[in-house]
């Protein structure tokens, strides 16, 4: 409806420019918000007042204009002016309960990209394989995963790339150890302690640790032998990481991983190619790129090292390989990086130098999607009481088994496998929720019992909404037949709730624009408690003649099923009783 309603008003700034109200060039961003007193309208702008100066006119003699421009819609009802000069626009009731009726017959709700269809790559994800997943992997796996999903959902072809870090030094290390003690590939079902062991050797030992340096420089060089090693220790690695994923209920398969190590043959060609174009600079013996829009404070201009002294390769190199990978290969239109925020400035710089190089095609978007850490109680990283990394699948773990015994305090009547089932979508739900539910670019503190609360913006909550709005059909005894009747909106709180239902569209294209998943998280549970406040107010297996009580179940069904495609979206999943 905002669309709508921004377009309308674009309209009619066009047609004041034409007649001379409105001086010509004027681009104003054209504010649309949801009004506070649905007794003055449901949307209000300010563009009035915005204008009013460039126009030379009051801001209320110009909403005056504005009004009497503005081309008729059907989904618009009235339109006055309030206060100095707002423009309160009223929403027409009919019109939007026949949209909600179209949407209900819909499979996808009557959703559609706002903007065109594109291919685009989402970055997610990538952990390093020399040990387990920890916490810190939690957001880039879920965020991207999010919105990954929206895209796909309003149209576009998405590629996952789990740009995971296979390649490296560290390397040379774990297949030292594994090549000394061929039983240690035993051990490998705990990565951490396998790390920690081969580490031991390598600071203790001199020998070993020159021998797992020529072992990194034989893998570079194809070994057979080494390549056969390094295989075994991805693929172990990598089941340790689906099973994270399965868990967590996120779209990641093996197929999706591209590591590091997939464009270590192409490093060569990227440094080629860089010094061809004229951006290469040595520098004390690298091979550097120095842009004059990334300078220290001091005015000295920041590089981009692409390969060390020593003829070594860096991130940037890989990073640069990746992206030229995904604009040539891939045709990618817009490639998304969920990745910690404090690698900013490698992003600005590696995108920008991928830009100068010609390594991407005209109109690809690049843009890093940064997040915050997540924090134990005192405000710094999660970390275990010794101060350890925290394994994810351990921090899982205790998530579903606090899920169980809160549950089965609940529902002591249930059986044991019910009880499992729910307290792992709880469990999950509530971990998944409580990040995604924050601006991913903030930092957040960690907190079982909040997250796993049934009361306010959590996991728990929202997951018993939409078992009760599935409650209502169980009680209804026969099967709900979406076909009949329409909606009629009467009553206030059933207009509220429509209106909400109607603004899923612009959501999920916020999300996708934005790579915001909060915003979807604020839209459920805004939905949850206007459905509450319909449920309350408005009987429906009890309304007062058979059209009214059609009308109402019209509505909790669309509730449902916008309820479930949200949170399904987040990757959450939903139980129709709990």
């Amino acid at each position: 409806m905002k669309d709508t309603i921004r377009q309308l008003i674009q309209q009619a700034l066009t047609r004041l420019v034409n007649e001379g109200v409105l001086p010509e060039g004027l681009s104003p961003s054209i504010q649309v918000e949801n009004a506070k007193d649905k007794t003055h309208g449901d949307f209000a702008s300010n563009i009035a007042m915005m204008l009013a100066k460039p126009a030379g006119m009051k801001p209320r003699d110009l909403a005056e204009k504005l009004i009497a421009a503005l081309p008729a819609d059907e989904q618009v009802s009235n339109v006055e002016i309030a206060g100095p000069g707002f423009l309160n626009f009223f929403q027409n009731t009919q019109a939007l309960a026949a949209r909600l009726d179209a949407a209900l017959a819909d499979a996808k709700l009557s959703i559609h990209k706002a903007g065109p269809i594109q291919r685009t790559v989402v970055d997610l994800s990538a952990p390093n394989l020399a040990k387990e997943m920890h916490v810190g992997h939690l957001r880039s796996t879920i965020i991207g995963d999010g919105v990954a999903n929206v895209l796909e959902f309003l149209g576009d072809t998405v590629i996952r790339q789990n740009h995971v870090g296979d390649w490296g030094t560290q390397f040379g290390m774990l297949l030292a150890y594994l090549q000394e003690q061929p039983a240690a590939s035993d051990e490998l079902s705990d990565l951490e302690d396998f790390y920690r062991a081969a580490k031991k050797r390598f600071d203790e030992s001199e020998e070993f640790a020159e021998r797992a340096r020529g072992l990194v420089v034989k893998l570079q060089a194809g070994d057979a032998e080494c390549l056969s090693l390094w295989t075994k220790f991805k693929d172990i690695s990598l089941s340790h990481c689906q099973k994270v994923y399965d868990l967590l209920n996120v779209k990641l398969t093996p197929a999706d991983v591209m590591g590091e190590s997939a464009y270590n043959d192409d490093l060569a060609n990227v440094v080629a190619d860089l010094k061809a174009t004229g951006l290469l600079v040595e520098s004390n013996g690298a091979q550097c790129v120095f842009l004059e829009e990334f300078k220290t404070a001091e005015g000295t201009p920041l590089p981009v090292i692409v390969q060390k002294a020593g003829g070594g390769y860096l991130y940037a190199t890989t990073d640069l390989a990746a992206i030229r990978y995904r604009s040539k290969v891939l045709k990618a239109d817009r490639a998304l990086y969920f990745v910690d925020q404090r690698q900013a400035l490698h992003f600005q710089q590696v995108f920008e130098v991928a830009r100068k190089a010609g390594f991407v095609h005209d109109g690809m978007q690049l843009e890093h999607m940064g997040f915050g850490t997540m924090n134990g109680a005192d405000g710094r990283p999660f970390k275990t009481r010794d101060g350890g990394t925290v394994k994810l699948i351990d921090l899982l773990d205790e998530a579903k088994e606090r899920a169980y015994a809160l549950v089965k305090e609940k529902n002591p009547e249930l059986a044991e496998d019910e009880l499992r089932t729910i307290a792992k979508a709880v469990g999950i739900s509530a971990v998944k929720y409580a990040d995604l539910s924050k601006h991913r670019a903030s930092d957040y503190s960690f907190n079982f019992e909040q997250m796993l609360s049934f009361e306010g913006n959590t996991a728990p909550y929202l997951l018993y909404a939409y078992t009760r709005v599935a409650g209502v059909f169980r009680k209804l005894g026969t099967p709900f037949d979406a076909s009949k009747g329409q909606i009629v909106l009467q009553a206030p709180q059933e207009t509220e709730l429509a209106a909400r239902l109607a603004q899923f569209g612009e959501i999920l294209n916020n999300v996708a624009e934005k790579g915001t998943p909060h915003v979807l998280c604020a839209y459920i549970y805004d939905l949850a408690g206007l459905f509450s406040s319909f449920y309350e107010n408005c009987p429906i297996l009890g309304a007062d003649n058979a059209d009214q009580q059609q009308s109402r179940l019209r509505l909790a069904a669309l509730t449902g099923r916008t309820l479930k495609q949200g949170l399904d979206l987040l990757g959450l999943e939903t139980l129709e009783r709990m």
